[in-house]
């Protein structure tokens, strides 16, 4: 039987090769929402993590399965029936056998899994030497306008170039072990070796050397490292993609334990040693973190009882000022803890997990009325229990935490696939203003979980495989006052999307998005604030059609409006794609015509970037878009990339503001990359 169903999966497998995966366009369909309100650096950059170290088959539990958002509760309860009763997949084509699973869902799936057994015997110098996976990116950036800030000689504006440079060296082996190397210098940073301003050579690096399956021991990992347990309340820096076009899977969190860090993302991760081991079904995850981070010292004794304190962490990660660079590594962040996870048979996980912080200086953000219930002090201690439950075509989950202050943060949750073709969501999340956790990132409308109360209702529908609808509905209020908001606000919001797919070349959506949420503004006599609601609307039309594998376009309308009392100001964006893939190139390119009335209806746009970068700019104020890239594979070991972007802006004298300010009406940007394979 096993036999004959790896025969029939060879012969029917031509139907789901396809090329090098397209992450911008994965994200896009699943995540996109036209704002800055998701974090898709973080997103993208933990994506990518997935895709250049894919998941075993034959070893994966539900939680790391559930965490690509791809298969819905039907279809992983499907996967791991087939797996118990089966045995081991021969094949990652063999997804085909699995009842429930679609020839488009195993298409997203194939390229995050592998049936990679991992039994070499061999030293592991040796296996790391002579592993096949392993690659050096080195990436240059530059503006080609030169902005205000390189101009100043006065010592007020950039200390370095505007050179942008990115590197990153990794070998891995799933199921095995990592090794990687990252390091950048931003543009208007220094290149320069000076201790004395915490300059050695690029102004940013990455490491780690990470080993897994090692008998008892599960994961260990030294140098730089991210963990996810439970909901994310306490230890959240994985895969989390927040509210968008995926309404079902995109709320509920999955405890991937932990994992090697290798972005240029410079916060949200350790920086230590930290090991997973397996005893008696009980995984048991220490770690321990020494991270030097970014803040202005301060010594003003007006509001604070402290000699010398920081106002914030300065999580930007950039120092191309002489006060940027004082700010670099000034305090020391010591951080360790714990986590507890028990899986039973994978239908149930229970676990717990603890954080103790500690900085070199203590934090106290300068008083106003809506920060009074931030963190004040040098120390902080944040624990959470947590459970999943999966019974048939049910997921259940929750998570309760409380920091040191005494708030609390409570997110539970059901995923439900009534019928292979119909799927429903529902979370309920509970921050309070006082609740403090550095490394969380649970599911919300903000971009920290605290002082928010939320209900969440999503739905996915899939008539057919040409036709599927999801839609959700998420109502929150904010118990306590906000930036901009001087008394407890309420709000909602909505999104619906409709696909059409008549055949596998051509793909078609509309997505319309509002957003209602209150705001501070003045009164009529100006004496006194009142909250006015905001309504904002998005909407897209696409349509994304290919002749074969050399040719495909894409078109796109995109457009909002942003209300607020008798005033409604409009955005709108006109994009053509087109891409073609001959020989050894590959060519993609885009023009766009944009208008937009103002700040609130800024237009934000997925781009075709080099490998293992990430674009989404915002298109504002009036102009057009247009980039060109090309990718060369010279042969088996090296590959290519050289890209050109541009705004071109109408009736404007400079574009950018401050130290970004250019002269002129454009704002180009070459790009250029070269990605070299070791073979051995």
């Amino acid at each position: 039987m096993k036999k004959l169903i790896f025969i029939a999966s060879i012969f029917t497998s031509t139907l789901l090769i396809g090329q090098e995966i397209d992450l911008e366009q994965f994200a896009e369909a699943r995540f996109q929402v036209q704002d800055d309100d998701i974090a898709y650096e973080d997103l993208y950059e933990s994506l990518l993590m997935y895709y250049t170290n894919p998941l075993n088959l034959n070893k994966v539990d539900k939680p790391e399965l559930a965490s690509l958002y791809i298969l819905s509760p039907i279809q992983i309860n499907s996967f791991f029936e087939y797996r118990e009763k089966v045995g081991k997949l021969i094949s990652k084509y063999e997804l085909q056998a699995i009842p429930n699973f679609d020839v488009a869902t195993i298409r997203d799936l194939l390229p995050f899994v592998t049936v990679t057994e991992t039994s070499d015997s061999r030293p592991l110098l040796t296996r790391i030497l002579a592993e096949e996976n392993n690659y050096l990116l080195l990436r240059y950036t530059r503006s080609i306008q030169e902005s205000e800030g390189y101009q100043r000689t006065d010592g007020s504006g950039f200390q370095g170039d505007p050179n942008h440079i990115y590197g990153r060296f990794r070998v891995s082996h799933p199921q095995d072990f990592s090794l990687g190397v990252t390091f950048e210098k931003d543009a208007g940073e220094q290149l320069a070796f000076n201790p004395e301003q915490n300059q050695y050579g690029f102004d940013y690096y990455s490491y780690h050397f990470a080993l897994q399956n090692k008998g008892k021991l599960k994961s260990l990992v030294l140098g730089d490292y991210q963990m996810q347990f439970g909901q994310g309340l306490v230890l959240g820096a994985g895969f989390s993609a927040g509210k968008g076009a995926e309404t079902i899977n995109s709320i509920k969190r999955n405890s991937t334990g932990l994992k090697p860090y290798s972005s240029v993302l410079e916060s949200g991760y350790f920086r230590g040693a930290a090991a997973t081991f397996e005893l008696g079904g009980i995984e048991i995850t220490g770690f321990g973190s020494r991270l030097a981070q970014d803040g202005t010292l301060q010594n003003d004794t007006t509001y604070s009882d402290f000699e010398e304190f920081v106002n914030a962490i300065q999580a930007t990660g950039m120092h191309r000022t002489s006060n940027e660079l004082a700010s670099k590594n000034s305090i020391q962040e010591m951080s360790t803890g714990l986590a507890i996870h028990y899986d039973i048979k994978h239908q149930l996980n229970v676990g717990a997990t603890g954080l103790y912080t500690h900085y070199s200086s203590p934090l106290q953000k300068r008083p106003n009325n809506y920060n009074q219930f931030e963190f004040v002090g040098d120390q902080n201690f944040v624990g959470s229990i947590y459970s999943n439950f999966n019974y048939q075509n049910v997921m259940m989950f929750g998570e309760v935490a409380r920091s040191k202050s005494g708030g609390m943060g409570t997110v539970a949750g059901i995923l439900l696939s009534m019928t292979p073709k119909l799927d429903f969501s529902w979370s309920y999340r509970d921050y309070d203003k006082n609740f403090h956790s550095f490394y969380g990132n649970g599911f919300g409308e903000g971009s920290r979980i605290i002082n928010e109360k939320g209900i969440y209702w999503g739905i996915a529908y899939r008539p057919s495989r040409k036709y599927s609808f999801s839609a959700y509905f998420d109502k929150f209020n904010f118990p306590w006052l906000r930036y901009r908001v001087n008394a407890p606000s309420n709000g909602f919001e909505y999104l619906g999307r409709f696909t059409f797919k008549p055949s596998r070349s051509v793909s078609m959506y509309a997505q319309l998005r509002q957003e209602n949420k209150e705001l501070s503004v003045d009164s009529e006599n100006g004496n006194l604030s009142e909250l006015a609601e905001t309504i904002k609307r998005n909407y897209i039309l696409i349509l994304d059609y290919a002749v074969g594998r050399t040719f495909s376009f894409k078109s796109r309308v995109q457009g909002s409006s942003y209300q607020q009392g008798n005033e409604t100001t409009h955005g709108l964006a006109i994009v053509q794609d087109v891409n073609l893939s001959f020989w050894k190139m590959k060519v993609s390119s885009r023009f766009a015509l944009f208008e937009t009335d103002d700040f609130n209806n800024r237009q934000y746009l997925y781009e075709k970037d080099v490998l293992y970068a990430f674009s989404i700019p915002a298109y504002y104020g009036t102009g057009t878009r247009a980039y060109l890239m090309t990718q060369y594979t010279v042969n088996k070991s090296l590959s290519l990339w050289l890209r050109y972007s541009q705004f071109k802006y109408v009736d404007v004298e400079s574009v950018g503001s401050g130290l970004h300010e250019t002269d002129g009406d454009l704002r180009s940007e070459v790009k250029f990359m070269l990605r070299y394979k070791f073979r051995i």
